[in-house]
C-alpha cells in the first residue's frame, strides 16, 4: 500500500459499508505515516457530509489512523481538555491523496477526565440490518470496541499521557517547515 508523506496535505473520506461516501475532512496534515500508522492533525478543515453540506470543524484535532484496527480516533483539543471521537470502522487504506475507512456506526466518545460513552447504538442496529452486515463484521466490531475501551482504561495510544502533546508539537514544527518550503517557491 503507498503511504503518504510526513507534511503532506490528504484528505479523510469516511464510507458506509454499502460503498457510498458518508464524510470528507478536505485537509490533513500528515504528521506520522508507515504501513500500520498515520497520524494526521487539522484545524478549521472543511467537511462535506454526503447529503452535500458543509462545515468547519472548531478546534485543531489529532487524528489516529490504524491498517489492522477497526476503530481511529480523532482526539479534539478544547479549552477544558481533550475529547475523543473514536469511530468503529475498517481499518484505513491510502488510496488517490486520501485515507480512506467505512464508517460502522457505533462511536466512543471519551472526556478529558477518561470517563467515556458509547454512541449509536441505534443507528448501528438499523444500518447493521439494512446494509446486512456479515456476522463476522459484527464480531470484529465488537472485539475491536473491546480492545479499544481497554485503550482508554489503559491509557495506550492517543490515551496515553503524552501523545497529544508530542503530536500537537510535531504538528506546530510541520506547519512551520510547510509554510518555509512554501515561501521557498513563491
Amino acid at each position: 500500500m503507498a503511504i503518504p508523506a510526513v507534511g503532506e496535505i490528504v484528505q479523510i473520506h469516511s464510507y458506509k459499508h454499502n460503498g457510498r461516501i458518508h464524510r470528507v475532512w478536505q485537509e490533513t496534515m500528515v504528521l506520522k505515516s508507515t504501513n500500520k500508522v498515520i497520524i494526521g492533525a487539522n484545524e478549521r478543515t472543511l467537511v462535506t457530509e454526503s447529503d452535500g453540506r458543509t462545515w468547519l470543524t472548531r478546534e485543531p484535532s489529532i487524528t489516529y489512523f490504524h491498517s489492522e484496527l477497526w476503530y481511529n480516533i480523532i482526539c479534539m483539543l478544547r479549552e477544558d481538555g481533550v475529547y475523543y471521537y473514536c469511530n468503529m470502522s475498517s481499518p484505513f487504506v491510502f488510496d488517490h491523496n486520501a485515507i480512506k475507512y467505512i464508517d460502522y456506526d457505533l462511536d466512543l466518545k471519551v472526556f478529558p477526565d477518561m470517563s467515556y460513552t458509547l454512541l449509536d447504538e441505534d443507528e448501528y442496529e438499523d444500518h447493521r440490518q439494512l446494509m446486512n452486515y456479515p456476522p463476522v463484521i459484527d464480531s470484529i466490531l465488537k472485539a475491536n470496541l473491546q480492545k479499544l475501551i481497554h485503550w482508554v482504561e489503559q491509557r495506550r495510544g492517543p490515551f496515553a499521557p503524552d501523545f497529544i502533546e508530542a503530536w500537537t508539537n510535531r504538528y506546530k514544527f510541520q506547519r512551520q517547515l510547510n509554510d518555509e518550503k512554501n515561501q521557498q517557491h513563491e
